[in-house]
């Protein structure tokens, strides 16, 4: 999977030093910190508690899983699950992690009306076949692949999951960083760490840093680089997804990308970055594939009716932000 690069700086901890102490904190709170690669890129872990055994248990526990998570959903493995699913069109007993997933999925396809979908695989390997042949798609060779997509498609059972048409193929690139990111600070919380930030390529806040202040992340500029458009408090559990334009495109002019609307096989022309606050980074890293498609128009609604705070940028860098989005300014 490849690594979004906008939404980079966590302000405030990086790298929090060993022991250090929380204001409101009765004992001394002990910060450690991990990194792997994962995902395609490098992934990190923050955390603290009273116990620096206990802590370096917890994040030995949460690399593990993180490891475990990439290999099932890695595309570039051919032995992983999703590689197996795709090249044999079905998986005998899945892991639970990646049906759960799925499951995930295909409840916000249907809720989205199609406009996230997960088998949208089939529109990404032909543009990307176009690509390195220096073109884009034809009409036709869109439509065909867009004849392989669909999201009812995907059969989900304990015992198997089955892909119902032929040339069905299954990415995970839009949710599964999300997915990651809640699994590891649930695992957290479970082994009584209180304040983390996980980095499994979006983000997941607990607690607080080593400054007793609420993790703060700067949301980066899509088209320049080392550049943010602004910076958002992450209080309470809070998960934060961007994705957006920039990071793998077919034209020089960000004008067809690697989001691909599964309902009409192209590139939504309107935005060049979306980021969403949300409970769950699942659904995070989920809606702003659906916020793309309903364009700067239609990002409000999205907030609205799932409960969730949104961030767009357009392609002319005008920045339009729904209710409740905690933005501190760049």
């Amino acid at each position: 999977m490849r690594r979004q690069q906008f939404l980079r700086c966590a302000l405030g901890a990086l790298l929090a030093p060993a022991a250090a102490r929380a204001a409101t904190s009765a004992e001394p709170l002990h910060w450690d910190t991990r990194s792997l690669v994962g995902f395609g890129t490098t992934l990190s872990l923050q955390a603290a508690h009273t116990d620096p055994a206990r802590l370096r248990e917890a994040l030995d526990a949460a690399v593990a899983l993180l490891q475990r998570l990439h290999g099932q959903m890695n595309l570039f493995d051919p032995d992983s699950a999703l590689s197996r699913l795709n090249r044999e069109g079905r998986l005998a007993r899945p892991p639970a992690e990646l049906l759960g997933l799925l499951r995930r999925a295909q409840a916000i396809s249907a809720r989205s009306g199609g406009s996230f979908d997960v088998t949208v695989q089939p529109l990404w390997l032909l543009y990307d076949r176009c690509r390195q042949q220096g073109r884009l798609p034809t009409s036709a060779e869109r439509e065909a692949a867009r004849q392989k997509v669909g999201w009812q498609g995907l059969q989900l059972g304990e015992d198997e999951i089955r892909l119902a048409r032929p040339g069905m193929g299954v990415t995970l690139n839009g949710i599964a960083q999300g997915h990651a990111a809640d699994l590891t600070a649930q695992l957290l919380r479970q082994h009584g760490v209180a304040h983390a930030l996980v980095d499994a390529g979006e983000w997941a806040a607990q607690g607080h840093n080593a400054k007793g202040q609420p993790w703060t992340l700067a949301v980066a500029d899509p088209r320049q680089a080392d550049a943010w458009v602004d910076r958002v408090g992450l209080r309470g559990g809070a998960c934060l997804a961007t994705s957006a334009d920039n990071p793998s495109c077919f034209t020089p002019d960000f004008r067809h990308h690697h989001i691909l609307d599964p309902r009409t096989g192209d590139s939504p022309p309107a935005l060049a970055e979306v980021s969403v606050l949300a409970r769950e980074g699942a659904l995070a890293d989920a809606l702003t594939k659906v916020v793309f498609m309903a364009g700067p128009q239609g990002a409000a609604a999205v907030a609205r009716d799932w409960g969730v705070a949104v961030l767009t940028i357009d392609k002319a860098g005008r920045r339009r932000s729904s209710a409740g989005w905690p933005g501190l300014g760049a």
